[in-house]
């Protein structure tokens, strides 16, 4: 996908993401929990990621070549009222959105990544805030899937970005060899990953080489099981099916 798909899809995923908002709101009461957020309502997940397109937002309008030191940021206090929230969330999402297109992909900023670029963002955010969408409405009703061609670049993106980041940052054990398959049923993709040591490698060529486990699905339920949301059994697994619960052990979940 290029930066004008990226943020098309951004600004569509912040729309479905609060009209699953207000649809909590207009039930009335107290905003209800998220059941694949452990711990969390749907208030603490639109305060989680207004506060991260906040965070970001000065990043990339700084221009930051290092995270800003969190003692000097200063971020807006988080709305109680629950309208008021939507509105927050709402604001940040298009002021993110704006600042992505006048960025490119191109300008040198910090991340956690080893790539420091705005296009980096711009990937990491569209994929948090698809998922984060579908945790929203999973809280308040039932959840459509993920972009195909969205879900397939989040598949790539964990394999080259989000494993080796979460297994650095949870002092994962060391590979031993596991070799895991995802297949893709909606679209011609497949990804194979192995483990050695410290390394997440996405091999290429052939995907006829034996592995541990595979796991086959459409793109969203591939993207949205590694990010921990449907169990395995949204999934067709072949092989051994113990290795698949094992790929958290070796991906943390953050």
């Amino acid at each position: 996908m290029d930066q004008t798909e990226r943020i098309t899809l951004f600004q569509s995923e912040a729309s479905a993401f609060e009209k699953a908002v207000r649809r909590a709101v207009d039930a009335g009461g107290p905003l209800p929990p998220v059941p694949s957020c452990p711990g969390w309502s749907v208030s603490d997940l639109v305060g989680h990621l207004g506060g991260v397109h906040r965070y970001l937002a000065h990043v990339l309008r700084e221009r930051l070549a290092a995270p800003p030191d969190p003692a000097g940021l200063a971020l807006p206090d988080v709305p109680a009222d629950p309208e008021a929230l939507t509105d927050w969330f709402a604001q940040g999402a298009r002021e993110l959105a704006e600042l992505f297109r006048e960025l490119g992909t191109d300008t040198p900023v910090w991340s956690w990544s080893a790539e420091q670029s705005s296009g980096f963002w711009l990937r990491m955010q569209l994929i948090e805030l698809a998922v984060h969408r579908w945790d929203a409405e999973s809280a308040t009703g039932t959840p459509g899937p993920l972009d195909p061609t969205l879900s397939a670049d989040a598949v790539t993106q964990t394999f080259q970005v989000m494993a080796p980041a979460r297994r650095s940052w949870k002092q994962a054990p060391p590979g031993t060899g596991e070799r895991y398959r995802f297949r893709r049923t909606d679209g011609p993709e497949s990804w194979t990953v192995a483990f050695a040591g410290d390394e997440v490698r996405l091999e290429d060529g052939p995907t006829t080489a034996p592995v541990d486990v595979e796991a086959a699905g459409p793109a969203s339920d591939l993207a949205l099981f590694l990010w921990g949301r449907p169990p395995a059994t949204a999934l067709r697994v072949s092989g051994d099916a113990t290795r698949l619960r094992h790929w958290f052990t070796l991906v943390p979940q953050v």
